[in-house]
């Protein structure tokens, strides 16, 4: 009985594996083919390139049903409007209303860039603009080019670019755009509907859409020199393919004419300016310390006591590198037990005019104390010493090029000499080194750069006995002890590039990670750069013109007419080896390398797009690698129900 019931498990098992394999085998009814192609345009009022327009409404009729997406974003209309148009779609028609009064004997354009698709299959109607006049006349030059950021040359996204026929600066700061378009994902634009003239061009981040230079804190960018549109006849080759048996081959090369409308290569770089409100953002007392926080860097205050004598040498400044936090450090103890400190201080800050003015106030700092933590230890336990601490950057593998940095919680008093230990391993012994430098930050009091010629593959020992640093607060340091070896010199490479086309110009090269981050920086030697001693690995390089000679990268100022510093990518990156020499020319053409970056260590990458065929390809395969699944798990159902069966009969 046991048998004939396993028996009938088991026929249970086949028949639900065959019943399985039939419903993995069964075929959706079929739709008919796929639809791949855009929807079509049947009707278009105003008709293109009408003039003596009247109505600002414009209605396209289609062939199927369509979507539009994010219709605010996506549509661009020039002149730009002050009031937003109401653009909708509803089945096959598609609505756009101006709400604004239509400007006599003017160009309109509504570029619709890729906001229209159908409804079924999303199939999108791309690069379609319609273009009106309110004249007899409807301009239709052309220009195009590509909006990169100044600092780091990435793709910027989104940005309006307009144009001026003013050619007065403050056309930009005063005036909104004639004519605008709005960057793509690859920071392309285009400019439709342009009358003859000259034009100045400018990029402008504008979210407000007042399209005019009124927030100094935006994202800007302007050519210094004047754009003139014009068209020329131009041909293209055009090959055309034919497919035999799935193999694609070339069929013919014919010669496609057109219309060329020029500037198409202009490159804008955009930048933050340096003018920054100057305003005093918040200042507070420590127990042991004041600190001020400004808005933007701002020249140095003046602070006059009025709760004790402007003698005194009262404080330790600490500032970080753009002056806008400043750290008054308490020395004097007297002054330390006031609850209270009173101020009278002056500093520079922007008016409403945005001039810098200096203006004079009482401030009055109050010690807000620390919460006093209760202590958990027992009656015979000792308490737990605080020491002062002691950052730094010790590591047991050193690099050659590599300086020791301590930064300590406090000021401390006095100074390091004699303090500190440095020695070197000559055979079995640590022999102390007498001609290393110990240099103060002179920003950061509390930081200390200690530097030495380092040797190849030699062992050090640095050290710090206890107790002997002293901060001004009473604090004392733990003792600290660090080993370490430096590096061998077979355990890097070098670099030498070799640069032309810099005109005699100032600059250095920036060596990069695969992250985009600085790594090492020379300054260009009569067209020679040398990095030496880099860890192996890929890199890659870009070089700034350093105008200023300041060894940093500068932005720009609309108001000044100064240009951001140019930054220019190598196209390649460099795989460093160890105990290898590399070198590399960089042939540098300014005028053409504006805009260009190697995609790898591109962050704002396109995303890109698949066709509607190459969508519907991938689904099939998904689908059809589904059913080999469930194929295959059938056929080991299958099988495992009949090895079942056999056993047990």
């Amino acid at each position: 009985m046991r048998n004939i019931q396993k028996y009938a498990i088991g026929t249970g098992i086949l028949s639900s594996v065959a019943l399985f394999i039939a419903c993995a085998n069964m075929a959706s009814p079929s739709g008919g083919p796929y639809d791949l192609e855009p929807p079509k345009i049947v009707r278009i009022t105003p008709e293109f390139n009408a003039t003596n327009v009247k109505k600002g409404k414009i209605e396209v009729i289609f062939d199927e049903n369509v979507n539009i997406e994010k219709p605010n974003d996506k549509v661009i209309i020039t002149p730009p409007q002050r009031l937003l148009p109401v653009i909708h779609a509803v089945n096959k028609k598609v609505t756009v209303q101006l709400r604004d009064s239509l400007l006599p004997n003017t160009t309109y354009t509504v570029d619709f860039t890729d906001a229209i698709s159908d409804f079924n299959e999303n199939n999108l109607f791309e690069n379609f603009s319609i273009s009106f006049s309110t004249g007899n006349v409807v301009d239709t030059l052309v220009i195009s080019g590509k909006v990169v950021n100044a600092e780091n040359v990435e793709p910027v996204k989104g940005i309006y670019v307009g144009l001026h026929s003013n050619l007065n600066d403050t056309a930009f700061t005063r005036t909104k755009f004639e004519r605008i378009s709005r960057t793509d994902e690859r920071g392309n634009f285009t400019i439709r509907g342009i009358a003859p003239g000259k034009y100045r061009i400018y990029a402008l981040e504008d979210i407000s859409r007042t399209y005019m230079y009124t927030n100094l804190g935006a994202n800007i960018a302007f050519l210094d020199t004047i754009i003139q549109p014009s068209s020329k006849p131009d041909m293209h080759k055009d090959t055309v393919f034919t497919i035999n048996n799935g193999v694609k081959t070339i069929d013919s090369i014919k010669d496609v004419h057109f219309t060329h409308f020029i500037p198409d290569n202009i490159v804008l770089r955009t930048f933050v300016s340096d003018f920054r409100r100057r305003y005093l953002q918040k200042y507070e007392r420590m127990p042991n310390r004041i600190m001020l926080y400004f808005g933007a860097p701002t020249p140095m205050p003046e602070l006059k006591p009025l709760s004790f004598g402007q003698n005194k040498d009262w404080f330790i400044l600490e500032k970080n590198a753009t002056q806008d936090t400043l750290t008054y450090w308490i020395k004097d103890k007297d002054i330390l037990n006031m609850d209270t400190l009173k101020f009278e201080m002056s500093y520079s800050e922007t008016d409403t005019l945005n001039k810098n003015v200096l203006v004079t106030k009482e401030f009055d700092f109050f010690e807000r104390g620390r919460k006093k933590v209760k202590s958990k230890k027992k009656k015979d336990e000792k308490e737990e010493p605080i020491f002062l601490n002691i950052k730094n950057n010790l590591n047991s593998t050193w690099d050659i090029y590599n300086n020791i940095t301590l930064e300590f919680d406090e000021p401390i008093e006095g100074t390091l000499n004699d303090k500190v230990k440095l020695q070197k391993l000559v055979d079995t012994i640590y022999v102390d080194i007498k001609n290393y430098e110990i240099v103060k930050d002179s920003l950061n009091p509390r930081l200390y750069t200690i530097k030495h010629k380092w040797e190849y593959d030699k062992s050090y020992k640095f050290e710090i006995d206890s107790a002997t640093i002293h901060s001004l607060y009473g604090l004392s340091n733990n003792s600290l002890e660090q080993k370490f070896k430096v590096k061998k010199k077979e355990d890097y490479g070098n670099l030498l590039i070799e640069i032309s086309g810099l005109n005699d110009l100032p600059a250095f090269v920036e060596l990069l990670n695969k992250s985009d981050q600085t790594v090492r920086k020379v300054t260009v030697k009569k067209g020679i750069v040398l990095f030496r001693n880099i860890n192996p690995g890929e890199y890659y390089a870009r070089i700034i013109i350093d105008k200023n000679n300041n060894g940093k990268w500068d932005t720009g100022n609309f108001e000044e007419d100064r240009q951001p510093e140019e930054v220019f990518y190598y196209d390649k990156s460099f795989n460093i080896r160890a105990n290898w020499n590399n070198e590399e020319v960089w042939t540098l053409d300014m005028e053409t390398d504006k805009a260009k970056k190697p995609l790898a260590i591109t962050k704002n990458k396109p995303k890109e797009k698949e066709s509607k065929q190459e969508q519907l390809e991938k689904q099939d395969r998904k689908k059809q690698e589904e059913k080999e699944k469930l194929r295959t798990q059938g056929q080991q159902l299958g099988r495992s129900g009949s090895s079942y069966n056999s056993t047990t009969y």
